[in-house]
Formats: structure tokens, sequence, C-alpha cells
């Protein structure tokens, strides 16, 4: 791991309804998982498009920030916690955490950042 790879991470409010033009989305839990000898960090939530012109529909989904590399260790300018993490590169270990995360939520999709 070198310096540049690691980031800064914003946490958000879980169970806070964000409305858009679309619909709204929430972030339901974040989650802490161990991974081989390591933790990542998720986030799971969910989305729902009914005020969308298209149609209507929804989904779960994961956000993966990365491997967690300091929890919580300050506060922004708008007091959200901040994290640092070295996000998931490798197409392998993102193939076998996604599946991992799959069988652990209801979730449709897994996007790593």
């Amino acid at each position: 791991m070198s310096p540049e790879t690691v980031r800064d991470f914003v946490h958000f409010e879980i169970d806070e309804e964000v409305r858009a033009i679309g619909g709204q989305y929430t972030l339901t839990k974040e989650v802490r998982l161990p991974f081989y000898g390591r933790e990542v960090l998720y986030i799971t939530g969910y989305a729902v498009f009914d005020t969308s012109c298209c149609g209507s529909g929804g989904c779960g989904y994961a956000i993966v920030p990365g491997f967690i590399q300091e929890w919580k260790i300050f506060r922004d300018r708008n007091n959200r916690h901040v994290s640092r993490v070295e996000p998931i590169a490798d197409p392998q270990i993102q193939k076998e955490l996604r599946n991992l995360i799959q069988n652990l939520e209801m979730v449709q999709e897994v996007r790593f950042e």
C-alpha cells in the first residue's frame, strides 16, 4: 500500500431519505467486514424510482469504499465522520467481495469506489 492509494471517506447519515427528481435513496447500514486479516467497509442502501417519467422501480445496492486504514479519525466541516480507506482495484478481490456481499445482503449491485 502506498500513501497515494489511501483516501478520505466521508460517512453519511444512515436511514436518512434523500429525495431527487426521479425518486429517492436511503443508506441503510455501514458494515465493517473482516476479510483475510483486514477489514472492508461497505454501505448498503436502496433506491426507489417512483417520480420518473420513464416508469418506476427500485434496487438494493452496496458501495465499497475499500479496506479500512483508520476509522473515524476526524470530523469534516459538516460534522460528518471521516475515515481513511484504501480503494480495492484488484478485479479478483472485487469479484470475491461482490459474491460475499451479495450472499450476506439483499442487494443486486455492488459498486467499488
